[in-house]
């Protein structure tokens, strides 16, 4: 598929135009529910005060309840606020099925073909691009290899990842698109793969195609070292009961994959705040990113071989609720918890971002899904 010069020229037009009246609406959007909704949800709140977060809920893109409670370093006591940047964990992983899409229109690719066209010597057979997007394919877990036998004093990115996948060559969990399994190793290697075909580095890619055209401006994929310089990241916390307080996840040995694998790309590692989401929520009603029929493949369950059917599409949970059908995706990185829902029927959207791995955090998203549904 070739594309036209016109259609090259477009695209980043249209981008830049909804962008612009994304922008605009958030800048401009009362950022308070009506009082019925804002005090109902304030009481969720009340409830458990040590939970530390921001919570973003839109109608139609506007954002009608937008807060933070808690704080950003329980060390230090900085108070949260909405503007926060939070680790998404792996509700990154719709950027890369997105780049992952935009390489199929591009006709740089599809959706089955074999993974190993792209990625010679991965020692593993019948697997295609679509087992990676729907987690079918009964790859084994890359960071259980990498734990065993990566030098830890060293920082691993994809190609690291990759060989040792080939050199260790773990088994199969499973035949693929018998069953469903998530899978970070299948986006690890789908990141790998839209550089392939690209030709440009995974980061680069999606800042250039998302997060600047669409002013995500507090948007990236970033390293440690930079995560370290932002004044206003939220650290991830953990409850020690024998201290009675929250403390750095990063100070516990069993979570420091995240320094060791600081370097993968496609499974997480994006990090953003609840208004730069709602952008991303904003632009994916508009088409201008791909094709409406490509994003509704997207929001499909995947069909597994003996026809029965998964709760996830391209990057995207799915579920059917009294309100039509919902895409959503959680996240969970040492000290965070993420959510990210979406009402595609009734236009209504919920940000949760939490820092300290609230306990409490199931049942708070609970009580704020009934609310919001009640409306």
């Amino acid at each position: 598929m070739k594309l036209s010069l016109a259609n090259v020229l477009l695209k980043p037009l249209l981008i830049l135009f909804f962008a612009t009246l994304i922008f605009t609406s958030c800048k401009n959007a009362r950022h308070t529910a009506a009082p019925d909704l804002d005090a109902k949800l304030d009481k969720i709140f009340a409830s458990v005060p040590d939970f530390s977060g921001v919570l973003l809920v839109a109608e139609k893109g506007k954002p009608v309840y937008h807060k933070a409670f808690g704080y950003k370093s329980f060390l230090t006591k900085e108070p949260m606020e909405t503007t926060t940047i939070f680790e998404l964990a792996s509700v990154s992983k719709q950027f890369t099925a997105m780049t992952i899409m935009q390489m199929k229109e591009a006709g740089k690719l599809s959706f089955d073909d074999p993974v190993g066209r792209y990625i010679p010597g991965l020692p593993y057979t019948g697997i295609t691009i679509r087992h990676l997007l729907t987690h079918t394919s009964g790859l084994p877990d890359y960071q259980q290899v990498m734990d065993e036998h990566w030098d830890k004093n060293k920082v691993a990115g994809n190609a690291d990842n990759i060989a040792y996948l080939i050199q260790y060559h773990p088994a199969k969990h499973f035949e693929p698109g018998t069953k469903y399994e998530y899978s970070n190793t299948g986006f690890m290697l789908l990141a790998s793969i839209t550089e392939k075909v690209s030709g440009e580095d995974f980061i680069e890619f999606c800042r250039k195609r998302f997060f600047v055209p669409l002013k995500m401006t507090s948007t990236d994929i970033r390293t440690l070292d930079q995560k370290k310089k932002l004044k206003n990241l939220a650290l991830g916390h953990i409850y020690v009961k024998d201290k009675q307080r929250y403390v750095p996840a990063d100070s516990f040995p069993q979570f420091n994959y995240a320094i060791w694998l600081g370097n993968r790309k496609g499974p997480g590692r994006v990090s953003s705040t609840s208004a730069d989401l709602l952008k991303w929520d904003r632009i994916l009603y508009s088409n201008t990113l791909i094709k409406a029929e490509t994003l509704q493949e997207a929001f499909t369950p995947a069909h597994l071989n003996n026809g029965s059917i998964s709760n996830y599409g391209f990057g995207w949970k799915i579920k059917e609720t009294k309100r039509g059908k919902v895409v959503w995706h959680d996240g969970d990185n040492p000290g965070y918890a993420t959510e990210f829902i979406r009402y595609i029927d009734t236009d209504k959207t919920i940000i949760l971002l939490c820092n300290n791995a609230h306990a409490k955090m199931p049942e708070i998203l609970k009580s704020v899904e009934a609310l919001v549904e009640e409306e």
